[in-house]
């Protein structure tokens, strides 16, 4: 399903929707360039979680770590990741699945070869200052959601 949002404000209200949706062990897929917007979708994702923590984008740490909420959540960038063995070094298998957690990846084109079908995949496209085209596909009723 396709949404699109104007301003920061309400992409991250439409990951807080999406947020009631997901479930425990839930991957979800981003990708969009610099600047489109991934970031404040996981901001969004961690408040509709019921995290407290302040998000940020996790570039440098390349895997930041929110609880507090209905679920952790595990949010990785991949920019600078290009093989199966930089994702296991970094983690990503031991938190993707993980009991009680969900998992946010910027990037994840990087390294389309760990998302199998079961992924939820969120396209974000920047069209103009504040408004993005967002695309989420892989989550059932969510584009009955009120949306």
């Amino acid at each position: 399903m396709e949404w699109v949002t104007h301003s920061a404000w309400e992409t991250e209200a439409l990951a807080a929707r999406l947020a009631a949706r997901l479930s425990a062990g839930d991957v979800l897929a981003f990708t969009g360039g610099l600047g489109a917007g991934k970031t404040a979708f996981v901001r969004g994702l961690c408040r509709g979680l019921g995290s407290p923590a302040p998000v940020s984008s996790p570039t440098f740490a390349l895997m930041n770590e929110y609880r507090g909420g209905r679920l952790t959540l595990y949010h990785f960038d991949l920019y600078r990741i290009e093989t199966d063995d930089d994702l296991a070094a970094i983690g990503y298998y031991d938190a993707a699945g993980a009991p009680g957690a969900v998992t946010a990846v910027e990037w994840s084109e990087n390294v389309p070869e760990a998302f199998g079908e079961e992924v939820i995949r969120v396209r974000i496209e920047p069209e103009g200052d504040d408004v993005r085209r967002i695309t989420v596909e892989g989550v059932d009723g969510f584009e009955d959601s009120g949306t």
